[in-house]
C-alpha cells in the first residue's frame, strides 16, 4: 500500500471525524471511537482463533479496523476473495469496486467510479473498455450498489443497469477467464430480484448466512437466504451470495 494511499485515506477520515463532531459533538465522536476499538481489539484478542468453511475449505474470519469488519460480511467475503486473487497473481486481475486495497498491498487494476486514489481507474462500470483482457475479475459488495445508491441525475434507479454492467466486465474477460462477484441479500430489492430469477447467467452460485450477532456465518442454500433482510436481526448482511462466471466451466472453482 503506497504512502499516497495512505495519505489520501487519512484526509478522508479526518473529514469524516470533523464533519461528526460538527454534527453530534465531541462527546458521541469520543464514545464512538472508543467502541470501534474496544470492539476491534476485542474480536482481535479473544476470537482471531476463529474460523468458517466455505466449499470445504477453512478460512479464518477476517477483522480489520477499516470498515469495522468483525461486524459485517466483510468478515467473511474479503478472506474468501483475497484467496482467490492470490491463485492468480502471476495473471491479469481486475477488481470492480475498491475493496481490498484497504486491507492489502495490490498489484492488479482496481475500476471505482467515485473512490479517488491513486491507481484507481474513475469509470463507470458499463462504459468501461480496457486495452487488455482478464483472466480475473472480482468484485466485493459493489454490484448491487449500481444503478441502485450511487449518483444518478433526478435520484432515478437504473434497475438494469447492473445486468449491463455485468455483461460489459463478462466480455473484459479472456476466453479462459473468470468473474466473481459477493452480493449482500436484503439491500438493494433489485439486485435480489436479478438474483431470484438468475438473470445473471452464473456459472456457480454459493449462499452464505449469519447466524449469530457475533457475526458467525454458515454455507446454506438460496432458500435458506432468500428472504434474508438488511440490518436485521444482526447489523449489516445477513444473507450473502457468492457468483461465479467463467468463460471456460472447466474453470468455475
Amino acid at each position: 500500500m503506497n504512502s499516497t494511499y495512505i495519505a489520501d485515506e487519512a484526509k478522508i477520515h479526518l473529514l469524516k471525524i470533523k464533519n461528526l463532531i460538527r454534527d453530534r459533538g465531541i462527546i458521541f465522536v469520543i464514545r464512538l471511537l472508543l467502541g470501534v476499538l474496544f470492539g476491534y481489539y476485542y474480536y482481535r484478542i479473544f476470537k482471531s482463533s476463529r474460523t468458517f468453511t466455505f466449499q470445504k475449505k477453512s478460512y479464518n474470519y477476517f477483522y480489520h479496523l477499516y470498515n469495522v469488519t468483525w461486524m459485517s460480511e466483510r468478515a467473511v467475503e474479503v478472506p474468501i476473495i483475497w484467496n482467490i486473487v492470490q491463485k492468480y497473481q502471476e495473471k491479469k486481475v481486475l477488481e470492480v469496486g475498491n475493496v481490498l486495497l484497504h486491507y492489502y498491498s495490490v498489484n492488479h487494476d482496481i475500476l471505482d467510479k467515485y473512490e479517488k486514489s491513486n491507481g484507481v481507474i474513475n469509470q463507470d462500470v458499463v462504459n468501461f473498455r480496457s486495452t487488455k483482457k482478464y483472466d480475473l475479475i472480482v468484485s466485493i459488495s459493489t454490484l448491487e450498489h449500481i444503478g441502485w445508491d450511487e449518483n444518478i441525475r433526478n435520484n432515478a434507479h437504473e434497475p438494469k443497469k447492473i445486468l449491463f454492467a455485468t455483461e460489459n466486465l463478462i466480455r473484459c474477460l479472456t476466453p479462459e477467464g473468470k468473474l466473481v462477484f459477493t452480493s449482500p441479500i436484503g439491500q438493494n430489492p433489485n439486485m435480489d430480484k436479478i438474483l431470484r430469477k438468475k438473470k445473471i447467467k452464473c456459472t456457480r452460485l454459493y449462499y452464505l448466512k449469519r447466524i449469530s450477532a457475533d457475526n458467525k456465518w454458515i454455507e446454506t442454500d438460496w432458500e435458506d437466504i432468500k428472504d434474508s433482510q438488511y440490518d436485521k436481526p444482526f447489523i449489516s448482511a445477513n444473507g450473502l451470495v457468492i457468483g461465479t462466471i467463467s468463460n471456460n466451466h472447466k474453470n468455475s472453482e
